[in-house]
């Protein structure tokens, strides 16, 4: 078994999308525990405000077999693999860790590039992964979120609980 987090994030119809994600990530994988939902602003481009979460779950997929589960997660909930990549999302699913892997394969490089540059992903990773070390050894998420230059970026919390799901 590995653990895995994966940020979940939607800027069209985004608490419906969200609660979909949820479904269907609980419904493959049992354990799945989400962070709280945060609102922010679209980055990159020009759009509605984003919902943001992360998941970790465990699994025994290995990583080339996990990420072709997430698309068609994606899929259900609207989007396509050919949407443009800085557009509003119905669904954008990210794998940021999965166990301790550092390193590259087909369409993915762990750990994930801009996890510690972007606070949608590290914020809600700190409150499920705090004390994890990020790959290979450390520091923690949890001393990355307190280093991370918090002031300068919206992070809303909202009431959507995907736990609920």
């Amino acid at each position: 078994m590995v653990q895995a987090y994966v940020a979940i994030g939607s800027n069209l119809d985004p608490a419906a999308r969200m609660l979909q994600a949820a479904r269907a990530l609980r419904q493959r994988f049992p354990d799945a525990r989400f962070s709280r939902c945060y609102r922010n602003p679209a980055f990159g481009f020009e759009g509605p405000d984003f919902y943001n979460a992360v998941v970790g779950f465990t699994t025994t997929l290995p990583v080339e077999a996990l990420l072709p589960s997430l698309h068609e997660i994606e899929a259900l909930c609207g989007r396509a693999r050919s949407d443009p990549r800085w557009e509003p999302r119905r669904m954008d699913l990210d794998l940021l860790l999965y166990g301790d892997l550092v390193g590259t394969g087909p369409g993915y490089t762990l750990p994930r590039r801009d996890l510690t540059r972007r606070v949608y992903m590290l914020g809600p990773l700190a409150e499920l992964a705090a004390e994890r070390l990020y790959p290979p050894s450390g520091p923690t998420i949890g001393q990355l979120w307190t280093q991370f230059p918090q002031a300068g970026h919206v992070l809303e919390p909202l009431e959507l609980d995907l736990n609920a799901v």
